[in-house]
């Protein structure tokens, strides 16, 4: 076990953390824009539809173009594959394109295999990364990752970070039934590592992920400022809220 220092509290007998990986581990923005670009793109291109119509694409699936952020409801970085995929779909259903409902199937699909390639541009550390990894593994800690993304993408992004060695489990909303903020991705983790939530913290971005923790009775939830969520609405949640996960000590 291991105990965790956060601001000038000290969580002991630790022997998980579960990290969310958009915006806890790597870039948020970086990697979603990216993505929603892509698919943006690759939307107009094959309906024959403007630059505007992309801009438009991008919003409702949840990145603010000209601020440079992800928008704090999402849907992207948030909710699930499906739900930002709606997004989509509805646009195009709005500006009378008809049901494009397996059109973005195919695209999504389509992005996926592109991104696998492009991986080196889409995926930026979050400072403190590998400090942190090392540290918890050194200690004898088990990590997991629980994300909104598809599992197997998630796994991706691992191996191009290198902390294959690292990672104990990796899921994503398509392996379970009820993505964040309901607990399954969580309950999952405990059972295939055999470790009880009274040992177990859980760290993340958004409010869905400390909700996730909340609503799986785990001992605490940290919550990391990337700007996804504000920060008083994550002080409402949790006391310990810290600027990212370099901050994070190991004792």
């Amino acid at each position: 076990m291991v105990s965790i220092g956060i601001n000038d509290k000290i969580l002991e007998d630790i022997q998980l953390v579960i990290f969310d990986r958009d915006g806890t581990m790597i870039d948020l923005y970086h990697y979603w824009s990216q993505m929603i670009k892509m698919r943006s793109v690759m939307i107009c291109n094959e309906l024959g539809l403007s630059d505007n119509h992309k801009n438009n694409l991008m919003s409702v699936m949840g990145i603010d173009v000209e601020k440079k952020k992800i928008k704090p409801e999402g849907p992207v970085g948030i909710k699930k594959r499906e739900v930002v995929m709606q997004a989509a779909v509805d646009y195009l259903l709005s500006i009378k394109m008809g049901n494009k409902n397996d059109f973005c199937i195919k695209v999504f699909s389509e992005v996926d295999k592109i991104s696998q390639d492009e991986v080196a541009k889409l995926i930026s550390p979050i400072e403190g990364l590998y400090p942190l990894l090392e540290g918890l593994k050194s200690s004898g800690c088990k990590i997991a990752i629980a994300t909104t993304d598809r599992t197997g993408r998630a796994e991706l992004s691992v191996k191009f970070l290198k902390i294959n060695d690292k990672i104990d489990f990796v899921i994503g909303s398509d392996g379970v039934e009820c993505s964040k903020p309901a607990p399954d991705m969580i309950n999952l983790i405990l059972k295939k590592l055999n470790i009880d939530k009274t040992n177990t913290i859980m760290v993340g971005d958004a409010a869905s992920d400390i909700k996730m923790g909340i609503n799986a009775g785990v001992k605490a939830g940290i919550a990391v400022c990337s700007g996804i969520t504000p920060e008083k609405k994550l002080s409402e949640l949790t006391p310990l809220v810290i600027k990212d996960i370099s901050e994070i000590k190991i004792y």
